[in-house]
């Protein structure tokens, strides 16, 4: 009867101190970083829905999502320590590593960008531009870069034979055209559709002018260097992030009617349809097709010729995820 008891006993204390290392593990704080979040459209779907689903927490993270207006002011906040990742065009990385900083890329989301430029009816061809005002959100962002990139494609100088004005939201450029305030403005997904709705022409697609690589995440090697984990952790739940957007209609959709105010179903739909394609399941960092990219970072730094993109980018963090078998489990759940 002794020996039950005191087996009893330590049964009892087994017990008693499982369910207190349970709830210290449950108690443990998150920890807390901020994310860029670059601009309001369906690009940023992904940071969103993981957000939504409390996928961050998951991974034991506690994620603030800030918006901010382009690559060059997110670079900076990277810089200056109040983010921790974000999206940054990689022309923004290449040439901030050129002036000594230590910018960063370990992973891309979609391969093209979902953004146009929409005109009035009456601009019908490249040329038509020359003298005219051109919404973008901030001088150096990717939508800036690109746009700027298609028009030397077409034999004219952005810089001097037209005026950019920078203007914040899509919603806002959006109205900025309608109102006649400027005369083209970059559109993406799906604030194009509202605007050609309203009568207004696409005059490029960027998705098919360019081959661009984007949606990033961008940290710092200091992070890398001194705290790996969390950036692992922030890349895990990125990726599942993927995986959840992949299977989960209904609930992405919900996410991106909140984020954007959108309630128009049609669009919505086309929305979810069209990036449900595009975000990459093993989001690698993409190291080839760059021609564009390097041709904008030589305008101003010729020796980008002679640097390997690898240079820019650590693809360790999806490679481990990847052949750990992680990324593959996420889509056998489902």
């Amino acid at each position: 009867m002794r020996v039950i008891s005191r087996a009893l006993f330590f049964a009892f204390l087994f017990s008693v101190a499982a369910r207190i290392s349970l709830n210290q593990a449950q108690d443990k704080p998150l920890k807390k970083l901020n994310w860029g979040v670059t601009s309001l459209s369906g690009g940023n779907w992904i940071p969103w829905v993981t957000k939504e689903a409390r996928i961050y927490e998951k991974h034991g993270l506690d994620v603030e999502l800030i918006l901010l207006r382009g690559s060059g002011q997110t670079s900076a906040a990277l810089l200056g320590g109040s983010i921790f990742a974000s999206p940054v065009a990689l022309p923004t990385v290449m040439l901030a590593d050129f002036s000594g900083a230590d910018l960063i890329n370990v992973a891309h989301t979609v391969p093209g960008v979902q953004t146009k430029m929409l005109v009035k009816p009456e601009i019908k061809r490249a040329e038509d531009l020359r003298g005219k005002r051109i919404a973008t959100s901030s001088l150096g962002s990717l939508g800036d870069f690109l746009f700027k990139y298609i028009l030397r494609k077409n034999g004219l100088d952005p810089n001097r034979e037209m005026t950019w004005l920078s203007i914040g939201t899509p919603p806002e450029r959006l109205q900025a055209l309608f109102s006649g305030t400027v005369d083209a403005t970059e559109a993406s997904y799906p604030f194009d559709m509202q605007g050609e709705r309203k009568g207004f022409r696409v005059l490029f697609d960027a998705r098919k002018e360019v081959v661009y690589p984007s949606m990033s995440i961008v940290t710092r090697r200091k992070n890398i260097v001194e705290d790996r984990d969390t950036v692992m952790r922030l890349v895990k739940a990125h990726v599942e992030g993927i995986a959840y957007f992949k299977s989960n209609k209904e609930f992405s959709i919900k996410v991106l009617s909140k984020r954007l105010k959108i309630t128009d179903r049609e669009t919505l739909e086309n929305s979810y349809d069209t990036y449900k394609q595009d975000f990459i399941s093993v989001p690698y960092p993409i190291m080839k097709g760059l021609e564009a990219t390097y041709d904008y970072v030589a305008i101003t730094r010729p020796e980008i010729r002679s640097r390997k993109p690898e240079e820019f980018m650590d693809p360790s963090f999806i490679a481990e995820l990847d052949k750990s078998g992680f990324i593959k489990k996420l889509y056998e759940q489902r």
